[in-house]
């Protein structure tokens, strides 16, 4: 199983990098430009000294913007352009003691923001190998799209609510097995870094199972059982239980693909220009297999060469806009057939946050699109 690109559609490792700083000509440019139109008005309106006086804010603002190197330059020209400016215009006028407090006001405001520039420098640079990490991290934990394995190509789209998470409570994986591919995509209930603790403990017990159980049953038996583990440990250190919505399709060389709902969105199979909707038995979510009436079942349907399985979460199909009305996911997808799988998630992404507008409702979103292979 192979990836080429990142899951994420907005939220790519270089897009954690700091903001580029101007360059060193920028800031001579700027810094001597507005010296010179502070001299221009100060001759102009007589007040020279008390104009020039307003120079003392620069090197604030470049240690917000620019480099340390930047913000010395700028803060040693504003005390020398100060300095001078107080020693050698009117001395003889008996401000001496307001001069002398400028000066030295000028001096300490430089200092403070060559070191204020210091810690940002530092901060940012500890942020972007913090970031760098959870890069990392996620590559593991959220395999990059799209997906390829002997039976099925899976693409699709990942945007978890919050921009600063590089992994929300919408999960998804891909697993080859001897039994052919397993497809989890599930949605943990809540938000938080407990939901994402649940939804770590799901893909991993997918990755072990999937490969392991030679039953789609089992399978979700299995992720049952580490949800509810993952619940116990959660109560023992005080973060409240959850519960996983899921859908586990299984896929092999035949014409048709079974399929284990748990309480999750159905899947939709676009085929020769149509749209069709899996009846399939719809189970607990995983973690409440205890409360369950009857065992699990598993669901077959077509999946025929040249078919695509479209897997969603309640991101889309409950996206709403302002005044309250759903995402009509089933007319959007009838509009998009003429895209490829590849095109289609994304496509559906960005008119759900069309729809949904400034003012409407906005969630995890995990889209995907399963096709078999060609060498299938």
């Amino acid at each position: 199983m192979t990836g080429s690109r990142r899951p994420r559609r907005t939220r790519p490792a270089e897009a954690f990098e700091t903001i580029e700083p101007p360059g060193d000509a920028e800031v001579v440019i700027a810094v001597v430009s507005v010296t010179f139109l502070m001299e221009i008005l100060g001759v102009l309106s007589g007040s020279e000294v008390w104009l020039l006086g307003l120079l003392v804010f620069l090197p604030g603002a470049a240690s917000a913007l620019g480099t340390v190197r930047q913000t010395r330059f700028v803060a040693a020209w504003t005390t020398l352009v100060v300095t001078v400016t107080v020693v050698l215009r009117n001395v003889d006028d008996g401000h001496w003691l307001d001069r002398l407090l400028l000066v030295l006001f000028t001096l300490a405001l430089a200092v403070t923001s060559v070191y204020a520039c210091h810690r940002r420098v530092r901060r940012e640079h500890e942020m972007l190998r913090l970031r760098s990490t959870a890069v990392a991290m996620q590559r593991h934990i959220l395999h990059p799209l799209p997906l390829v394995t002997d039976d099925v190509l899976v693409n699709g789209v990942y945007e978890p609510l919050h921009e600063d998470r590089l992994v929300g409570g919408d999960i998804y994986d891909v697993v080859a097995s001897p039994w052919g591919t397993r497809v989890l995509i599930g949605d943990v209930q809540g938000k938080g870094l407990a939901a994402v603790g649940t939804a770590f403990a799901v893909i991993g017990a997918f990755r072990e199972a999937a490969y392991r159980e030679p039953t789609l049953t089992a399978l979700v038996d299995a992720l049952d059982a580490a949800v509810v583990r993952h619940n116990s440990y959660a109560e023992h250190t005080g973060d409240d239980e959850r519960f996983v919505t899921a859908l586990v399709i299984g896929v092999d060389a035949g014409a048709e693909a079974q399929a284990v709902n748990c309480g999750h969105v159905l899947p939709q199979v676009l085929h020769q220009g149509a749209v069709t909707t899996p009846q399939l038995d719809s189970g607990v979510p995983l973690g409440l297999a205890e409360l369950a009436v009857e065992p699990t079942i598993v669901g077959w349907f077509p999946f025929p060469d040249g078919a695509t399985v479209l897997l969603s979460t309640d991101g889309l199909t409950e996206t709403r806009a302002v005044d309250g009305t759903f995402y009509p996911l089933d007319e959007r997808v009838a509009e998009h057939l003429d895209l490829s799988p590849t095109e289609l998630p994304e496509a559906l992404y960005e008119d759900s946050r069309a729809f949904a507008g400034h003012g409407g409702h906005h969630d995890d979103v995990a889209v995907l699109t399963v096709r078999r292979s060609p060498a299938h």
